[in-house]
């Protein structure tokens, strides 16, 4: 069985993306970038909401587009439209079955792209196995929550930690 990771930048105030979407403030180069874009072909599948799969139209993402070749991509939305030649897999009901079966048949570690209030729901629910957070060196003041609004209770074990010389923090835990 392979565990779904929660794999995304934070700032300090707890935050994936700034008012409106904004992620300027977040590193888009350099060690901390090279790391996690060495993590990202670990992964065979990666999961997302609508709005996160969405807000890659924003970089030229075409509806029914993978943005990740490599893996297979599922989108869990009620109201998605993509073409019926899509390089992703909508899924409608994002129930806990469809995940432990993901779990169990995916050719290695799933990756949790992003959304708060997907994340939120998942981590309430028990279906994350592991956080990996780079934790950036800037307040947003609001935006997208790492958690959304979901009331989430969880103690995470710490498993690895690196600090950056621009200031990011590294952080693995197991959930």
């Amino acid at each position: 069985m392979h565990p779904i990771i929660y794999d995304v930048a934070v700032s300090l105030d707890g935050y994936i993306s700034g008012p409106g979407g904004d992620i300027s403030g977040f590193a888009h180069d350099g060690p901390v970038v090279d790391d996690y874009n060495a993590r990202m072909a670990d992964y065979a599948v990666a999961i997302m909401g609508r709005s996160t799969y969405e807000f890659g139209y924003q970089f030229g993402l075409e509806a029914g587009q993978n943005p990740y070749r490599h893996m297979k991509t599922f989108v869990f939305s009620k109201t998605l439209q993509c073409p019926v030649n899509s390089e992703i897999t909508v899924v409608r009901s994002p129930g806990a079955m469809n995940l432990q079966q993901l779990k169990e048949t995916s050719q290695g570690p799933i990756y949790l792209c992003g959304g708060g209030a997907f994340a939120g729901s998942l981590l309430s629910d028990g279906l994350i196995d592991q956080l990996r957070l780079k934790r950036a060196p800037i307040i947003l003041g609001g935006g997208v929550r790492l958690c959304g609004h979901h009331p989430v209770c969880a103690r995470p074990v710490p498993m690895k930690t690196k600090v950056y010389d621009n200031g990011y923090v590294f952080q693995e835990f197991q959930l």
